[in-house]
């Protein structure tokens, strides 16, 4: 695309933000490409169904998990087409929370927008944290494998996650031009891994599951009766598809975002969904036994499988080497999507000094740099407050069955791996369903971006809707029977940590303080449009 086109396309963008209250502050240097390949090292569907897997098939088996992972898709591109056309219309770093700001009733907006920024936030950076201890075990996993004597100790985990921390903030603080080429570089690598695991494990795999094991058998070794196993089978594809909201909240470091952000979110749907089903068909013939995959020493099961396929430590290492390095593109990645969310939350006077949280630190020649220095250092040490929560804990923040737990933190870091999901489900409901209830209220709103899905729009609404609500409702389940202090599900505790924290602080100085997208701005330029449309209208 010629250069004059690009920045034409960047001074719509940057007028399209300051109709929403906003400076553009960063610089645009995303391409489609860029973003795609941004918001896959986050979704990564493939290698986030192999944390879950061995959950999965206890509760109901690889057929559930299959066929449930073909109806997620669907139901997630629903959300993920509603999410794109919010997003053209309002391409802001800040992301759910500001569409609420605009979409949801005038009287509920900016409380509603308050608390879905908090949700937003903490499940984002909460994500984070997850993915970098995924890394950790990934790391010491190999270790283990290839030294049997090799015990892993907790410490060890958490150290290991603090330097992919480390490394996702300075490939932040080198600047965003630089994220740019590393996402294209990183969905390469991600295709490319995933081929390589696939075809290998199924050559190198000779004692391969029957075909009624993965398409018919049902499995139940939860405790629960049928269908509440085959729910939480469903609940465990649930996690293999999230954080697609990603683009949202690097709008304005993208070329043309009001088009080209909205194909990233939904690409990265269609991508996630064809990898997942591909690796989850793959992975469930070549498991093995399912206690010893679960119980393996190297604390991460998709590792036992790799050597239970090939045979060699050698290449169970290269394989799981692949996964390791993806987890560092989506640390860079999530770090990013992190401190643009507090960026514009500071911006919006959403946190305690806003000013230094909102701070945007220009350097190079030319500017070439502007990164929001200081949010990129708090997503950085939050993440690392969350990863320190592990240092009490006796068995893997990520370990997938560990029913004996001890103590407060253990299950405090299985809550925060939850609400990892969890919340970004509950913030991608909140846009849809402010969007539900203005319809009913008389406040309906024409999204007038260049991504539209016309009458097809609110049908999708509902349909997101209704799946997010499910696994808003769903995730807060326990996951074995008989529930007890040490296997309870407390997500619904977090929950209300949550809620209360936004509460208190709304009532605190939340709502004195905070500004949100300018709607009134909105208005105006809303009702002029019609007024342009009306003259013209009589003229013809």
């Amino acid at each position: 695309m010629p250069q004059e086109a690009v920045l034409s396309e960047d001074v719509g963008e940057d007028a399209v933000l300051e109709k929403l209250g906003y400076q553009q502050e960063l610089k645009r240097t995303f391409s489609l490409l860029g973003m795609i390949g941004f918001s896959f090292s986050i979704v990564t569907s493939w290698t986030a169904l192999g944390g879950v897997l061995i959950t999965g098939v206890s509760a109901g088996g690889p057929a559930v998990m299959i066929y449930s992972w073909i109806a997620i898709s669907i139901v997630s591109l629903a959300v993920a087409y509603s999410m794109a056309e919010i997003c053209s219309a309002y391409p802001v770093a800040g992301g759910q929370y500001s569409w609420v700001a605009v979409l949801a009733p005038p009287r509920y907006a900016r409380a509603a927008s308050w608390a879905t920024g908090w949700f937003m936030i903490t499940g984002i950076l909460a994500m984070g944290a997850t993915n970098n201890f995924i890394g950790a075990n990934f790391i010491l996993g190999q270790v283990q494998l290839t030294h049997p004597a090799f015990v892993i100790q907790r410490w060890q985990v958490v150290l290991l996650s603090y330097l992919i921390a480390a490394a996702g903030v300075f490939l932040n603080v080198l600047g965003p031009h630089l994220l740019d080429k590393l996402s294209k570089a990183a969905i390469i690598w991600n295709m490319v891994a995933f081929v390589v695991v696939i075809i290998v494990i199924l050559v190198a795999d000779d004692h391969k599951q029957s075909a009624e094991f993965v398409f018919q058998d049902f499995q139940n070794f939860t405790g629960f009766g049928p269908a509440m196993a085959a729910i939480l089978g469903i609940l465990q594809s649930a996690f293999g598809m999230c954080c697609y909201d990603a683009p949202a909240h690097m709008t304005e470091e993208m070329h043309n975002a009001s088009r080209e952000a909205p194909k990233a979110i939904i690409m990265s749907v269609y991508i996630g969904a064809i990898t997942g089903f591909i690796f989850l068909i793959s992975i469930c013939f070549c498991i093995g036994d399912l206690q010893a995959t679960a119980l393996t020493p190297t604390g991460v099961p998709l590792i036992q499988i790799f050597f239970d396929s090939t045979g060699s430590h050698a290449g169970a290492c290269v394989l799981a080497s692949l996964i390791t390095v993806i987890s560092i593109f989506c640390a860079a990645a999530l770090q990013a999507e992190g401190s643009r969310s507090l960026y514009a939350f500071a911006r919006d006077r959403g946190l305690p000094f806003s000013d230094f949280w909102s701070k945007v630190h220009v350097s190079g020649k030319g500017g070439k740099r502007r990164v929001p220095l200081n949010a990129v250092f708090l997503a950085g040490a939050f993440q690392m407050a969350l990863c320190a929560i592990d240092f009490g804990t006796v068995t893997g923040f990520n370990t997938v069955i560990a029913i004996a737990t001890e103590g407060f933190c253990k299950w405090l870091a299985q809550t925060i791996r939850r609400c990892s999901q969890y919340f970004p489900d509950l913030s991608y409901a909140m846009p849809l369903g402010a969007r539900i209830l203005s319809k009913l209220t008389g406040d309906y709103k024409e999204l007038n971006g260049p991504y539209k899905l016309g009458k097809y729009g609110l049908v999708l609404n509902i349909i997101g809707f209704v799946f997010l609500l499910f696994a808003s409702i769903t995730f807060n389940f326990p996951t074995v029977s008989p529930v007890n202090k040490d296997n309870m599900n407390y997500t619904s505790a977090a929950i209300g940590v949550i809620g209360a924290v936004s509460v208190v602080t709304w009532i605190a100085s939340g709502r004195r303080n905070f500004t949100g997208p300018k709607t009134e701005l909105l208005d105006e330029q809303s009702t002029s449009d019609k007024d342009e449309a009306d003259s013209e209208a009589e003229k013809m």
